[in-house]
């Protein structure tokens, strides 16, 4: 059997090191492909390392507490009966490789700005090739960076943008009348800005409900779209979760209004909340997620949204998360036909089952060029 490598993965563009804050899996111990094997913290997530290969762990390179660069590596899988000696004579040629191997600081883009309508939006742009680009939009309080597991994976033959809706990230905090339909012709002038006549949008929880908007008033710009955990797809907001995100200003009140988002609550890291502190503490932040709130997350103008799905003309693809605590998962008989529950997923399924996420958008993207 041949030996593999286990490495720190890098998770999103921006990444460059992770703790390993746990095995998951004893030395010795039989794995196969997909199986969980250790968890990893970045600054801003908390994650599991799936193993890619099946076999057994044969040596745990680091130890829990070790932080270690992006492709460091962490351990080794072979079969049960493979000398010990070329085991290490693997490891001393993986990590002497490692060392010496010039790597490109400049590699991984940065994200732009551009002016539209008299405000800044910022995006980051992933080249990736000529086929119809993706654009991805964010959901309430987050940003570019939401895509972080799913952006570089998606271009892949064509450029994929992710963008700072208004009020959020580092784009204007002026978000005009808050309204769907405002924010779907900012997102339609930013594409003119960027020379775009058409797209596949994937939009998360608000941003799904900005992309909707964005198809029934400009059906010619959008050539698919995947709605994932979105409003005006069926789910109910949940009060609870956008009225704490807004009041809370100290990390230990924070702490379980974003754990709603996952799953698995252990995803959240310190880095994490403290960056959204910070967000949340930007002149302006406070007034624009109000009137998101109010207006982009209006129950009535999420049915009036809702009612008009039979209207799309272009191919829809929904995404749910199975144990979504924000925007509830609807029932079957509600959600638009072809419709895919991901299972041991909360509302950010991208980053907690991005792998799979990625696959169907891909596919979608790919099938309806």
């Amino acid at each position: 059997m041949t030996l593999h490598a286990i490495q720190v993965p890098k998770w999103g563009l921006a990444m460059e090191e992770g703790t390993l804050t746990s095995w998951l899996v004893d030395e010795g111990a039989t794995i196969s492909a997909g199986e969980e094997i250790a968890e990893i913290e970045t600054s801003k997530i908390a994650n599991v390392l799936e193993s890619q290969v099946t076999g057994t762990l044969r040596r745990q390179v680091a130890a829990e507490g070790d932080l270690k660069p992006v492709g460091a590596l962490i351990g080794v899988v072979s079969d049960a009966e493979e000398d010990e000696t070329a085991i290490d004579a693997f490891i001393a040629d993986i990590e002497a490789r490692f060392e010496t191997e010039e790597k490109d600081v400049n590699s991984a883009p940065t994200p732009q700005q551009v002016s539209v309508n008299d405000r800044t939006l910022r995006f980051l742009k992933v080249e990736g090739g000529a086929d119809v680009p993706i654009l991805l939009l964010h959901g309430f309080g987050g940003d570019y960076l939401n895509w972080m597991f799913n952006q570089a994976v998606l271009a892949s033959g064509r450029d994929v943008y992710a963008l700072d809706l208004p009020g959020h990230g580092a784009s204007s905090k002026d978000v005009g009348d808050a309204t769907p339909q405002f924010l779907a012709d900012t997102v339609a002038a930013w594409m003119d800005a960027q020379g775009l006549d058409t797209v596949h949008l994937v939009g998360h929880s608000m941003g799904a409900g900005i992309a909707l908007a964005l198809a029934l008033s400009q059906p010619e710009r959008v050539k698919s779209l995947v709605a994932i955990c979105g409003v005006g797809f069926g789910g109910t907001v949940n009060a609870d979760y956008v009225e704490g995100f807004l009041s809370a200003q100290k990390r230990k009140d924070l702490k379980p209004v974003v754990q709603m988002l996952f799953a698995n609550e252990d995803l959240v890291t310190r880095e994490m909340l403290d960056d959204l502190i910070a967000y949340k503490r930007i002149d302006g932040v406070d007034d624009a997620l109000r009137l998101l709130i109010d207006n982009a997350l209006a129950e009535d103008g999420l049915a009036a949204l809702q009612a008009q799905l039979p209207e799309l003309s272009m191919p829809v693809l929904a995404l749910y998360g199975e144990q979504d605590r924000v925007v509830a998962t609807p029932d079957a008989s509600v959600r638009p036909e072809g419709a895919i529950v991901i299972a041991a997923t909360g509302h950010m399924p991208q980053m907690e089952a991005a792998d799979v996420v990625n696959g169907h958008i891909l596919a979608f993207a790919a099938a309806n060029d």
